[in-house]
């Protein structure tokens, strides 16, 4: 099962193998979420109920129980950083080994952190072999020096434990913090997208989260603390509605793009404390909507620039999260950027009708992947065993055979 557990949202995704060990989604779940604030929990008993009432609701829909989870972890406490490691090829006739390549990866992973962080994720993201670059599985290749570049994901201790004490306590045991941004990506991003470069922005409720790829593998991640909240809390001040009435108009009658508007649409707003409703034009919704996205694009992009990784981003940009679903989105990113956006969401897994396949539902569905990729594929039973094998052997041939080398990884360095 995957939690993804946000600012405005919990949601929850069972996936199972079926007889011919594909993995197909089963349940989806979710629920509203109050107790956290930007990624962070600031309330655990409201974490608790919204959890509770998530995996209830995927659990009715699968008509299955379940015990494990992965957790989705993100926010502006959590940081990445590229690092590199040196070691002396040991190995009988100088070839590389697995030993070898968990050694140069543990060195690449000894980097000092404070004491309130952790790493979370190390992944690799090229090797070289002697001064030969470019390299991405090194195994059995004959060589006297191994380098490894590998991307460190770290996170605040204190945030992750009480993300996984509220998971405890509703009655599951998380078998590992992923980064949302991770997940996502391995939802939603082509291997192409990843192999060009390309930036993943995942719109959420309190914080827009940014993952960059290049060459294949994750190079630079980053969190914007402003999200799709914000949005509704200008609506809000605004129009001089609730909370909950500007949520709803921004989710029925929102546009963040003004060209895609009708001048002369209109629509009803609300009264509060006993005053009539009122009728407003629709363009004066999407003229508050469209700075607030604008600046949080503006934030991104200032994100990837500074440290000079704008240059890699050549794939476009892949925009998802509930954010992504707001009308107009991608052309108001592609003002800002400049590169193709589209707008990601899971591809079809079985199982469940489209009802995971929307960009809301990303981050949830790709801890699904991951977590089956880091405890593997059941054994197929006697009678599908040919069957089984022959899946297998197709699915050794596909092309994503290096993401799940790269779930091995993380699984190993975890």
């Amino acid at each position: 099962m995957g939690l993804d557990i946000g600012t405005s949202k919990t949601c929850a995704v069972i996936g199972e193998y079926n007889e011919s060990g594909t993995l197909e989604i089963t349940g989806v779940g979710v629920s509203p979420s109050t107790g956290l604030r930007k990624g962070v929990v600031v309330n655990i008993e409201a974490t608790l109920q919204s959890v509770t009432k998530a995996v209830e609701a995927a659990e009715l829909m699968s008509g299955r129980e379940v015990r494990d989870c992965f957790v989705g972890v993100a926010g502006a406490n959590v940081e990445g950083i590229n690092s590199r490691g040196v070691v002396a090829v040991t190995g009988k006739g100088r070839e590389i080994c697995q030993s070898d390549v968990d050694r140069v990866i543990e060195a690449a992973r000894a980097i000092v952190i404070p004491m309130d962080r952790e790493i979370l994720h190390v992944i690799p993201q090229t090797f070289i072999v002697d001064d030969q670059k470019g390299i991405r599985d090194p195994l059995d290749m004959i060589g006297v020096r191994l380098e490894a570049e590998v991307h460190i994901i770290t996170g605040s201790v204190t945030t992750a434990q009480n993300l996984v004490r509220c998971v405890n306590r509703a009655g599951f045991k998380a078998d590992g913090l992923i980064l949302q941004s991770l997940a996502a990506s391995r939802a939603v991003l082509s291997a192409d997208e990843k192999e060009l470069g390309c930036l993943l922005v995942d719109l959420g409720g309190g914080t827009t989260d940014v993952l960059m790829y290049s060459e294949g593998a994750p190079y630079f991640s980053a969190s914007v603390g402003a999200g799709g909240s914000q949005v509704t809390n200008d609506l809000s001040i605004i129009l001089n509605v609730p909370m909950d009435a500007a949520e709803r108009i921004k989710r029925e009658s929102g546009c963040c793009y003004l060209p895609h508007v009708e001048p002369d649409e209109s629509i009803v707003v609300p009264g509060v404390g006993g005053r009539p409703p009122q009728e407003i034009p629709r363009a004066k919704v999407a003229s508050v909507i469209q700075p607030r996205m604008e600046e949080i694009f503006r934030l991104v992009r200032e994100k990837v620039e500074q440290p000079g990784f704008w240059r890699h981003v050549k794939g476009g940009v892949v925009l998802t999260g509930g954010g992504a679903l707001m009308p107009g989105a991608a052309e108001l990113a592609y003002e800002v950027f400049g590169v193709p956006v589209r707008t990601g969401a899971p591809s079809s897994l079985g199982g469940l009708v489209d009802a995971y396949r929307n960009p809301a539902y990303s981050t949830a569905v790709g801890l699904v992947m991951l977590g089956a990729e880091r405890l593997g594929a059941p054994e197929p039973e006697a009678r599908g065993k040919a069957a089984g094998g022959d899946k297998a052997k197709a699915q050794k041939a596909r092309p994503d055979a290096p993401f799940k080398r790269l779930g091995e990884w993380l699984k190993e360095f975890f």
